[in-house]
């Protein structure tokens, strides 16, 4: 929409909506009485999956225990692109002019579409700290019942894990109470600085598309793109998302066992369907940066398994401190350098 400078904004966010509406697959067959007990029973269980992340982690009794919010396909869509808008707000580059930003943005809209039909299959869950004003948690039914059939465990085990995940995440936010604000105000400093970025890029083509062909990875590639201040701000963005992955993966199966009975079947399955997949599948993945997502829930889990057995949840709990106790990048693989610098320093 043109504002009253002439400038539009930077993604047709309505386009981007229909557009991965119209492309997102229907999800699985199911009753009526199926859909509506499914959506019934995760309703129910996010509040009871809370209160067992609580007494594993020690964060956040004094909170009121909420349910969690059921959505479809159309409705994550929705949500993430409300989502995304807000938390980008006035960090993304405006289109100049109205006729050249109108295009842009539409083409823009087109892309960010494709990407969220691509996802709007695939997300099981996500806690949403944006979402409503003070943030949402989404359950993608029809998502969560293709996933528990293609793994074939049982259902009720399955839902109560994946909120067990999700609850974490929604802990992690609303417990530690300036994590919010850290996480849009990093974002926020990343995306105002892409245009400087690619500007410098192509100063260096020649030294980014040389260096490119011994880094194929998305992430790899990105990372060239930066600037020495991006970067920074890229590798605080890459440990914190690591760590609230890693954090949550370790909860779901320290909890499990005690109230998910087939925890340890549902994590081997469901750990070789993340590598699954068929060619085309496997493609989209890597250039849509979600093998490099898989590769952070192993890291985040393991430094988080590490530290809690070297100080126990207590010490874990200093991570939450501020963000100078945050975990760096470096300090991820390395989990006793964290150890030293923040635990026994």
């Amino acid at each position: 929409m043109a504002g009253s400078t002439g400038e539009v904004s930077p993604v047709d966010w309505d386009l981007a909506v229909s557009t991965a509406q119209r492309l997102v697959p229907s999800g699985p067959v199911v009753s009526r009485e199926e859909a509506d007990r499914t959506v019934a029973h995760l309703r129910e269980i996010t509040a009871v999956a809370e209160g067992h992340v609580r007494d594993l982690t020690g964060l956040g009794h004094d909170l009121p225990l909420l349910e969690g919010d059921v959505v479809d396909r159309d409705g994550w869509v929705e949500a993430a692109v409300d989502s995304i808008a807000a938390l980008t707000a006035g960090a993304l580059p405006q289109r100049p002019g109205k006729v050249a930003g109108s295009v842009l943005a539409a083409g823009a809209g087109l892309q960010a579409g494709m990407v969220l039909a691509y996802l709007g299959s695939r997300v099981l869950g996500q806690y949403d700290p944006f979402g409503g004003g003070s943030g949402r948690l989404l359950l993608v039914a029809p998502n969560i019942v293709a996933a528990q059939r293609a793994l074939d465990v049982p259902s009720d085990d399955f839902q109560m894990w994946v909120c067990l995940h999700e609850c974490t995440h929604r802990l992690q936010f609303t417990a530690v109470d300036w994590l919010r604000d850290y996480f849009r105000d990093q974002v926020g400093s990343f995306i105002s600085g892409l245009d400087d970025s690619a500007n410098n890029a192509l100063t260096r083509l020649p030294e980014v598309l040389k260096a490119a062909r011994s880094r194929p990875d998305p992430m790899g590639i990105m990372e060239l793109l930066q600037s020495p201040e991006q970067r920074e701000i890229f590798d605080r963005l890459i440990a914190l998302s690591t760590l609230l992955e890693g954090h949550a993966d370790h909860v779901m199966d320290a909890v499990g066992p005690l109230v998910v009975p087939s925890v340890a079947t549902i994590r081997q399955r469901f750990t070789a369907r993340r590598r699954g997949g068929g060619v085309l599948d496997r493609v989209l993945r890597t250039l849509l940066g979600v093998d490099a997502k898989m590769k952070q829930y192993a890291e985040g889990a393991r430094f988080t398994k590490h530290v809690v057995d070297a100080v126990g949840m207590d010490g874990f709990n200093k991570v939450w401190t501020s963000p100078e106790t945050l975990p760096l990048r470096s300090e991820i693989t390395d989990p006793d350098a964290w150890l030293r610098r923040v635990a026994h320093p």
